[in-house]
């Protein structure tokens, strides 16, 4: 179940990039990124409300604090999934981004950063990320 969540997700993400360059290019990077977080919240909202209604105080108790930064940082991805589609095109950033995720979670997990279980270095997963890069460069190479 969670191969098939987690390649909705990068579908949705690929969907949700080429939508947010279009409304972009009819307004403003800001305007555009600030309408993804608003209507982001105000579905969460919603969902807050046929769902449970767990405590909203239970936010103050998150240990450490900056875990609470996951919107602001949200409000980031959103702007440079924008920017680096329009200036790559879907596919291309796409192929950079999720290249990209999957080298900082690997370093989050090699080090056990942010609360995660510190995993061993595995060689394997170096020559995936090795072998990732060179799709890049196939993807990119003009004949």
């Amino acid at each position: 179940m969670g191969i098939i969540i987690a390649l909705i997700s990068g579908a949705l993400m690929s969907i949700q990039g080429v939508f947010n360059t279009q409304v972009t290019k009819q307004t403003s990077l800001w305007v555009s990124t600030g309408w993804v977080q608003i209507s982001a919240f105000l579905i969460c909202i919603a969902a807050w409300f046929f769902t449970g209604r767990e405590s909203v105080s239970e936010l103050m108790q998150v240990s450490p604090k900056y875990l609470l930064l996951g919107g602001v940082i949200g409000a980031f991805i959103t702007m440079t999934v924008i920017r680096s589609m329009g200036s790559l095109g879907p596919a291309q950033a796409a192929l950079l981004i999720v290249v990209s995720q999957l080298a900082v979670a690997y370093l989050i997990e090699l080090f056990g950063l942010f609360g995660t279980e510190k995993q061993t270095f595995q060689w394997s997963k170096l020559i995936g990320m090795l072998l990732a890069v060179g799709g890049i460069i196939l993807f990119k190479w003009e004949h």
